[in-house]
């Protein structure tokens, strides 16, 4: 039994994430053997390859807004470690997850005893949130997919709809190498006479939708053909869906497409009960925000942005030159060497700008010095300490119009707000 909350949290984080058995089978044991904590609450699932967190945040805020309470599971953190876990914004606390990793090291010492399988990081935290929120008095949980979407963890849940925001390559090594294949695995979270709702745009997947909502006999909502105008890009996102005017901190023309996603989400919950006022709409995607994803800070004037695959950054950068056109632009980046991030530089040196290649100390970080090899930018450099980058940033960016642009991933977005805010 763990005393402490450091001693728990770097037991749980010294496992494996994910496994080399990627399958449902341990989330379904374990949840048998817990008598099914996942199925003592109503929940609601979402998945896609990017847009998931900014969906759950303005589908979140919008429900609070109209008085209900609502947990959240999301990954990865970006601030705290109990972000993961939140009930009506506040994250679980530190008393109560020293509580339940202490439940789940006691039942994982049982399972490995009796199975000889070891449950991984990214399952027992799933277990934590099913326990946790079944002594909630919660109305709602959202849940974002973890990776992929047939055999993620959270894929145990049976939830009052399914959302698939996006779709694009990423996590190809699990998913498959074909948007087929990978559409196929998201559109797993999709359950019988369960509704989905869809912003998936690409017109050769629709055919696969189809046939998944035709099989389960799901009513299916396409979003991504309702048509939205906006009308400012700064210093907020302000847009018009279905004759209603909306506002969002949350900047760039993807949020307003995650934006009606959420609305569209919002409509079929009214059916299920769950009523929001188009006032308590407005005030939730005002309130939506998420760290980390385009933030915006001043002195100098900083963006972070967890973009972390090729979908991503195009619409990242598609913002970065719609809310800042005319400044001289220098970028931080550094990513995962698993990830396919030569068409992510491509994307990084056609914006004729210097490039600061960096890496975090994880085994999964790139090394900057190869980030530098393979780039063909134009000015480049290469600082391989992420803090001496972000100082060399500030150097070259003594422009009166200039804005330093950080992206490439959600880890190194994490330790590099931790900086900038310390400092």
């Amino acid at each position: 039994m763990f005393k402490t909350l450091k001693a728990a949290q770097a037991w749980i984080e010294s496992i494996e994430k994910f496994g080399q058995k990627y399958d449902l089978s341990r989330m379904e044991k374990a949840c048998d053997l817990l008598n099914h904590p996942e199925q003592s609450f109503q929940s609601i699932h979402i998945g896609g390859t990017n847009g998931k967190g900014s969906t759950l945040a303005y589908l979140k805020e919008s429900l609070q807004a109209a008085g209900y309470n609502v947990g959240t599971f999301t990954s990865p953190y970006i601030v705290h470690f109990n972000e993961r876990i939140t009930l009506n914004n506040d994250m679980i606390s530190d008393d109560d997850l020293l509580y339940y990793i202490n439940e789940v090291y006691h039942f994982q010492t049982m399972y490995l005893k009796r199975f000889n399988d070891q449950i991984t990081f990214f399952e027992l935290l799933t277990l934590i949130s099913f326990l946790y929120f079944k002594n909630q008095a919660v109305d709602v949980v959202l849940y974002e997919v973890g990776l992929g979407g047939s055999l993620d963890a959270t894929n145990v849940i049976t939830p009052l709809l399914s959302i698939i925001t996006s779709l694009g390559y990423d996590h190809m090594g699990v998913l498959g190498d074909t948007l087929a294949s990978i559409a196929e695995n998201k559109l797993g979270i999709v359950k019988a006479n369960t509704p989905l709702i869809s912003g998936i745009t690409q017109s050769n997947i629709k055919p696969i939708i189809k046939r998944r909502v035709e099989t389960t006999k799901s009513p299916w909502i396409d979003a991504s053909i309702l048509p939205f105008k906006i009308l400012q890009h700064t210093p907020t996102l302000r847009f018009i869906f279905q004759g209603n005017s909306y506002e969002t901190h949350m900047l760039g023309a993807h949020q307003a497409r995650n934006a009606v996603l959420a609305l569209c989400a919002l409509d079929t919950l009214q059916a299920l009960g769950f009523k929001t006022s188009l006032k308590a709409r407005q005030k939730g995607l005002l309130k939506a925000f998420m760290p980390g994803r385009f933030e915006i800070f001043e002195n100098p004037l900083t963006i972070l942005d967890g973009a972390h695959n090729i979908n991503g950054l195009e619409a990242s950068l598609e913002t970065l030159n719609a809310t800042y056109p005319a400044h001289t632009k220098t970028l931080i980046f550094a990513v995962m060497a698993d990830k396919a991030y030569r068409p992510m530089l491509a994307l990084l040196e056609a914006q004729h700008a210097r490039i600061i290649f960096t890496e975090i100390p994880y085994v999964r970080s790139e090394k900057a010095a190869q980030l530098y090899q393979v780039s063909n930018a134009h000015e480049k450099y290469v600082i391989s300490d992420y803090k001496e980058a972000y100082q060399k940033a500030q150097e070259l960016s003594r422009e009166q119009d200039s804005v330093i642009y950080i992206s490439g991933s959600l880890y190194f977005i994490s330790m590099m707000r931790k900086t900038m805010i310390k400092t």
